[in-house]
This record gives structure tokens, sequence and C-alpha cells, in this order.
């Protein structure tokens, strides 16, 4: 059984080590450029509510873009086409999905947090969410305009 002594100095160092601030490790940002989630930079409110992030590039220039939208609940897309192929992966919310020129909510299939999407060059969709917030993140090559395909 420890001293008086030694159960005294054990405590006065459990004290100063919680007391002392706690350092995080840091990376060097010539190495390594990280964006906690408080630090993404969304953009000004655009369509219904919705806001995007630009992570890299432009997506209305030639080259490689990553863009993160946030669609509230509602959103819905027309049917329409990219010039380009686009990549898209679920990071939240269930993302709703269609194909064709015809819009028909109760044909889409859904594609929760965690799956991975492509959309075809000149494929025709129709896309959006339901009843719970999404956010998605896309890359591609630009520009990453959409064209209206849509028939009624």
């Amino acid at each position: 059984m420890p001293s008086p002594l030694r159960r005294a100095s054990i405590a006065c160092g459990l004290a100063v080590a919680l007391m002392a601030p706690a350092h995080a490790a840091e990376v060097d940002p010539r190495a390594i450029a990280l964006e906690r989630p408080e630090q993404i930079p969304w953009g000004p409110v655009i369509r219904d509510g919705n806001q995007q992030a630009v992570l890299v590039g432009d997506s209305a220039k030639p080259g490689f873009h990553a863009v993160m939208p946030r669609w509230l609940p509602g959103h819905v897309t027309r049917p329409h086409f990219h010039p380009n192929d686009g990549f898209i992966a679920m990071l939240s919310g269930t993302w709703w999905m269609g194909s064709g020129r015809k819009s028909d909510p109760d044909s889409t299939v859904p594609a929760p947090a965690g799956s991975g999407v492509t959309h075809f060059a000149r494929g025709i969709h129709h896309d959006g969410v339901q009843d719970r917030p999404a956010v998605l993140l896309i890359l591609g090559e630009g520009p990453g305009t959409s064209s209206s395909a849509e028939t009624r």
C-alpha cells in the first residue's frame, strides 16, 4: 500500500494533468488542408433554401470540381442532364432519383447515406429529397451545367 506521501504526490500529479490545457495535434498545412464541419464554406442560400459549399474548382468552368450541396426537405429537380459524368457520394440523409423525361416521384429509388451514384453524361434524370435534409458530395469535370429534358 502506498505511503500517504506517495498518495499525495500521485494526487498532485493527477490534478496538474487535469488542469493543463489539452494539446491537440496539428498537421503541417503544406501537407494537409483540413476543414472541420464548422469551417465548411457554405455559400449563400440558393433555390428553395438550399445551400452549396464549393470545395475545389468551379463547376461552371472546365476542369475538376468538388461541390457539396445541402438540400432541404421537398427539394426536387425537373428532368435534366449534364454534359459530363458526375460522381456522387451520399453523406447524410436520403436522396431519391429517377430517370426519364417525365418527373414521377413514385418511380424514384432511394440512395441513403453511404451510397455512391454515377450520373452518366447526357443521361436524363430527376432527383430530390423527401422529408429530411440531405448532403451530397459531387465530383466531376466542368462545366457542370444542367440542361432541361422534361416532357410534360
